[in-house]
């Protein structure tokens, strides 16, 4: 096989492309799974595991990953200035998006979703490996500054109370959204009030994936998106409980639709938690059954 120009046009690669370049090595496959043990079950040839709760997040601050130690992690992955990136993982790859945010915010902008993600890879019948691949050490070196991907607070504040003209969206299911409870089922309770974030519309973030896994057309995630006022024409900040299913969305708009978004990973356990800032709780559920 001749190894060349390899990536694909676009934030997304089909199934058929990573399986035909799965010996390349100017593309290095990574797997972000919610469950955290399903690498070790099989995966994808030559796929580096990271898992979401410690490989892309700081060990002691509620933060991501610092550039040193996610340089760390590149480097031993043989990830160079021109390897083609590709995550993947399961649940409509949640947390593959979630990490392409990462990626992106310390500089690897290009960085693509396997469209489909794992559930589409196993429904085909497509091969899984359970052996840990090993590479050659890079000597990729990441940016100092950040990308500016990423909301903080102040920057929702300055929304709700500043009149600073960007689009809320609050990814989280409608009983989420409208207070009637706090996060979903079997899902730890992390705020004090229940409730959005005043002015955010909603839009469930599985919304904007086929049933197959992959995500639906440009066309129709931006009709959808249109239906609640988000055309792009102003800057959009996202946000869900932890900001992992935000990122989805953020990869949606920004990377699909190439609106201008950030993803507010504080979000409701920071927001909802926050004294003196106001929130909207259509059902009345404010504080629970305190």
């Amino acid at each position: 096989m001749s190894f060349g120009a390899v990536a694909q046009e676009g934030p997304l690669v089909t199934a058929a492309w990573v399986e035909e370049n799965l010996s390349n090595p100017d593309v290095r496959i990574f797997e972000v799974s919610v469950d955290t043990g399903v690498y070790e079950r099989g995966h994808i040839p030559g796929a580096v595991n990271l898992a979401w709760h410690t490989d892309l997040v700081d060990p002691i601050r509620r933060d991501i990953v610092s550039r040193e130690n996610f340089e760390a992690l590149l480097q031993a992955a043989g990830v160079g200035e021109d390897t083609t990136v590709v995550l993947y993982g399961d649940n409509n790859n949640w947390f593959a998006a979630w990490g392409a945010w990462v990626f992106d915010i310390h500089g690897l902008g290009e960085v693509k979703l396997l469209d489909g993600g794992r559930k589409l890879w196993e429904a085909q019948g497509l091969p899984l490996d359970t052996a840990t691949p090993e590479y050659a050490a890079s000597a990729i070196e990441l940016p100092e500054q950040p990308a500016d991907l990423r909301a903080r607070l102040v920057d929702v504040l300055d929304v709700v109370e500043g009149g600073a003209d960007v689009s809320l969206v609050d990814i989280r299911g409608p009983k989420e959204y409208s207070g009637e409870i706090f996060a979903p089922e079997g899902v730890q309770e992390l705020s004090i009030r229940a409730g959005h974030i005043p002015g955010a519309v909603n839009f469930p973030w599985g919304g904007a994936v086929n049933e197959d896994g992959t995500f639906k057309s440009a066309d129709d995630l931006k009709a959808a998106f249109a239906a609640l006022g988000i055309d792009g024409s102003k800057p959009i900040i996202t946000y869900c409980r932890i900001g992992e299913r935000s990122s989805h969305t953020w990869f949606v708009l920004s990377r699909i639709l190439g609106y201008e978004v950030r993803n507010y990973d504080g979000s409701w356990t920071e927001y909802g938690n926050a004294v003196g800032v106001p929130i909207d709780n259509p059902s009345g559920t404010v504080w629970g059954k305190i």
